[in-house]
């Protein structure tokens, strides 16, 4: 009881340098509790929308994914004939059975063209309007479509796009481009994520996503009272044979959820991952916290060892203020990230994935995971802070505040630091020289933590040199004060080392990144610029097929030379050597494509590989399959035949566009292929005749007017795009790893202003002798600045080993340049000397404002 009281009082007499600690226990939990409670409510709306629109028993073609996905390579779906929803009619157990049609493979567009699909990455369905669908749809204004006139809207969408009854909408599909009127807006009686669905009658329907009557996607079947739906499966199964996928309710919204989990998984690691970084910044303020309070109150814990404290029960004393600290943090932190998840899924919401907080999941796990690894997080960090206290002999009773430093340790830890960081280099420099992507990978991870946790601990030592060289060159022209600055950041090196490890971590991850990213954009444009031939580049940046309507208007426009379409699909390859390999990807094009695209060959010509029946292999898979030219594969197509094609060039399997891939002629795909299997083009590109590629690119812009789906690039404009999705990719981490850095300011404010309560007398001495408030708060800004700046040069500079590690990785897939990019780590350089000036603001407010003879009176 004496114990926990003694740490009760200790709390509470310093709750104000208790509170950054506590906020930063508290961002890390609210993060962890926040990305748990956003995905769990993400999963708890999808299974209830997949569950709500699944009936008991639905049947489908064989080629139809389990999710329900139903573009197939020409962009129609799969269908099945409509006399099997007869037949299925006559299974025992079936109370009633519809047939509909859907797809996925559709771009909806206003009378302005302009394209109604989401923004926030969700899909666009197009479908029957059918009973199975009135179960989760409710009408809410106007009527059902009837007739090829008519369409209808979820409410989601017409009020996103300003939609309303009468307006005019196209429907462009792989069939054609079907114009309607809005007859009826329809509302979703379960959370929509973020789909815009249309609804057209089921006559028009097929005509207008499949090109013939006659056939559905899906037939849908209700069960029979007491007929379970495993049941029903097994009835409709033996009724039809075995030519149809049919799939339970159960099985289908397991497979839809399937489909979104992959996505979701990535998404909720990633977020824990950045929480476990902010976690490990915490851990570095928290020590340096506990340390510090411990060295104030050395006498005081002398005296209670003079009056009999033992050893054990000053060690408790601490571990039970981290405890308490601990606890108070990890509850706000919890309440924190249920709040933190209601906004992600307000953002969600701006970006077009509409999540309700109706299906807001806070399952018992959360808090209690959080309150878990906050107390045991933030008492393992005060575990060292805790023994050190334990060991303050009852003669610190007699000695000034303050502990001497232990200099065997120091020695014991620089070398420690320096074998630490020695191995962590070398596991580096094994990374960077490995023949193998994969093999390097392992090593770099491992020179990552080592080379990491070898600068924590030798901070001390490095503090000790880079502090000395940035007060020479920075401080040294503020004469005394910044004299005194640099003194005070070199008083206590284990202090400054471990505060500026706490910037480090977040600071190395940015600069890494960086150098990644910049190395990808500038390898990309210089492949780009070697390999490219082409002038323009027309693709769907979702990954939809260019439809023939738009590879005619391409083809029919003015000033455009040449066209190249490119397919590709997948075939099973038997080679020379006996062996097949299942599903492997195969690029069918135009042979003008070789001209379009300048592949490097290590034997034969790639031209010859669009002649009739043959094809070309990459290096890779030549030497695996003892393949070379003039050898005959066996090409068994996805949706065709089998042929055996001739081997007329071996292209190199290294390079940023196309890298592995294997070439054929899409007549030789023609001859295998029958037409109505045929795939869509997934790419084309075009070429102007010379002299006119700024009047073609602006004619092919007019040309694709009507289909706002496809995106028209020169290839400046494909860099700048390339460019772009990096760059969001970049921001989007960076913006996750401000946390760690926002835990990182925490700890320079809580170091200076502990300091400040530290060093209380000596303020006042100096004060006394004829220092300036003015010079006081700017010493105390200096002395921030430096500790930050040593924080960021230590952080820059091993993210930048990191990411130079990581390109020479990179390069054994094709990227083989190394961008450094100094804009970047100049302008956080700098902005880290902000970051200490912001630091520093309140604690030198604080001690510009200590009355000067209480301060001289402090014991």
């Amino acid at each position: 009881m004496t114990v926990l009281k003694t740490s009760m009082r200790n709390f509470f007499a310093h709750k104000g340098r208790m509170a950054l600690s506590a906020v930063a226990v508290l961002l890390s939990v609210a993060f962890v509790c926040g990305t748990l409670v956003f995905t769990d409510t993400m999963n708890t709306t999808f299974d209830k929308l997949f569950a709500a629109t699944s009936s008991d028993v639905t049947v489908s073609s064989k080629d139809a994914s389990d999710s329900g996905e139903t573009t197939s390579g020409n962009g129609k779906p799969p269908v099945i004939p409509a006399s099997v929803l007869d037949d299925v009619k006559g299974a025992d157990g079936v109370k009633s059975a519809e047939g509909a049609v859907f797809s996925t493979s559709v771009t909806v567009v206003d009378a302005a063209k302009d394209s109604l699909s989401p923004t926030g990455g969700g899909p666009t369905i197009v479908g029957s309007w059918n009973a199975n669908e009135a179960r989760t749809m409710e009408i809410t204004t106007g009527a059902a479509p009837e007739g090829a006139g008519q369409i209808m809207v979820d409410a989601d969408t017409a009020d996103k796009h300003d939609l309303k009854l009468g307006d005019e909408i196209g429907v462009i599909t792989a069939v054609g481009t079907h114009t309607a009127k809005i007859s009826g807006i329809t509302d979703f009686t379960v959370t929509n994520p973020g789909a815009a669905i249309f609804y057209l009658d089921t006559e028009t329907a097929q005509r207008t996503l499949v090109g013939e009557s006659g056939v559905y996607t899906n037939i849908n079947v209700t069960a029979a009272s007491g007929v379970s739906d495993a049941q029903l499966k097994k009835n409709v199964t033996a009724e039809l044979g075995g030519g149809y996928k049919v799939l339970t309710a159960d099985e289908t919204a397991e497979a839809n959820q399937e489909s979104v989990g992959d996505f979701m998984n990535v998404m909720k690691y990633a977020m824990l991952g950045f929480a476990g970084i902010a976690f490990l910044v915490g851990i570095f303020l928290i020590i340096n916290t506990f340390s510090m309070l411990v060295a104030q109150r050395t006498r005081e814990i002398g005296l209670m060892r003079a009056i009999g404290s033992s050893r054990k029960q000053v060690n408790r004393s601490v571990l039970v203020e981290a405890l308490l600290l601990g606890v108070f943090g990890s509850v706000l932190g919890v309440g924190a990230g249920v709040g933190l998840a209601v906004g992600l899924m307000k953002l969600m919401g701006l970006m077009g994935m509409e999540l309700s907080t109706d299906d807001l999941t806070v399952a018992w796990t959360t808090p209690a995971l959080g309150l878990l690894l906050g107390v045991v997080v933030t008492v393992l960090a005060a575990y060292l802070p805790a023994r050190r206290a334990g060991k303050i002999s009852p003669m610190a009773a007699l000695r000034d505040a303050g502990t001497p430093a232990d200099a065997k340790a120091g020695w014991i830890r620089a070398a420690i630091g320096l074998v630490l960081t020695g191995a962590g280099g070398f596991a580096l420099y094994l990374a960077g020289t490995a023949d193998k992507a994969t093999d390097g990978s392992l090593w770099l991870g491992l020179g990552v933590v080592l080379s990491l946790i070898g600068f924590v601990v030798i901070g001390p030592v490095l503090a000790s040199g880079m502090v000395r060289v940035l007060g020479a060159v920075l401080l040294r022209a503020f004469g005394p004060v910044g004299r005194m600055a640099e003194r005070n950041a070199l008083r206590n090196p284990r202090r400054t080392g471990a505060t500026g490890a706490a910037l480090m971590i977040g600071l190395a991850l940015v600069a890494c990144l960086s150098v990644v990213g910049s190395s990808m954009v500038a390898s990309a444009t210089e492949e780009l610029d070697k390999t490219v031939g082409a002038d323009f580049i027309i693709q769907d940046d979702n990954e939809q097929p260019v439809i023939p309507q738009a590879v005619a208007a391409v083809k029919s426009t003015p000033g455009i030379d040449r066209v190249t379409e490119y397919k590709w699909t997948e075939a099973d390859f038997t080679t020379p050597d006996g062996r097949t390999t299942d599903d492997t990807a195969i690029t069918a094009a135009d042979p003008t494509y070789a001209t379009d695209l300048r592949v490097e060959t290590v034997a034969g010509k790639l031209a010859d590989a669009y002649r009739p029946d043959s094809m070309s292999v990459h290096e890779d898979f030549a030497k695996d399959h003892g393949v070379t030219v003039g050898s005959k594969i066996d090409v068994a197509f996805k949706d065709g035949t089998t042929g055996t094609l001739t081997v007329r060039a071996i292209t190199s399997s290294e390079g940023v566009v196309d890298a592995g891939a294997m070439y054929t002629s899409i007549d030789t795909l023609a001859t295998y292929v029958p037409a109505d299997r045929m795939p869509l083009d997934l790419l084309v590109f075009a070429s102007a005749a010379d002299g006119q590629k700024d009047a073609a690119y602006k004619a092919l812009k007019e040309s694709l007017d009507g289909f706002p789906q496809y995106e028209v690039r020169d290839q400046t404009d494909y860099k700048e795009a390339l460019k772009d999705q990096i760059g969001q990719l970049l921001n989007m981490i960076y913006g996750l790893l401000a946390l760690a850095i926002v835990v990182a300011i925490l700890g320079v404010v809580n170091t200076l202003a502990l300091s400040v309560v530290e060093r209380t007398r000596e303020i006042g001495l100096m004060r006394a002798i004829g220092l300036s408030r003015r010079q006081l708060r700017r010493m105390i800004r200096m002395e921030s600045v430096v500790i930050a700046l040593f924080g960021a040069l230590l952080g820059l500079g091993l993210g930048m080993g990191w990411g130079a590690t990581a390109q020479q990785l990179l390069a054994l897939e094709g990227l083989k340049v190394l961008d450094i990019p100094w804009p970047t780590i100049t302008g956080v350089f700098i902005g880290s000397a902000f970051v200490g000036l912001f630091a520093a603001l309140v604690p030198a407010f604080r001690a510009g404002r200590m009355n000067v003879l209480n301060a001289i009176a402090t014991d």
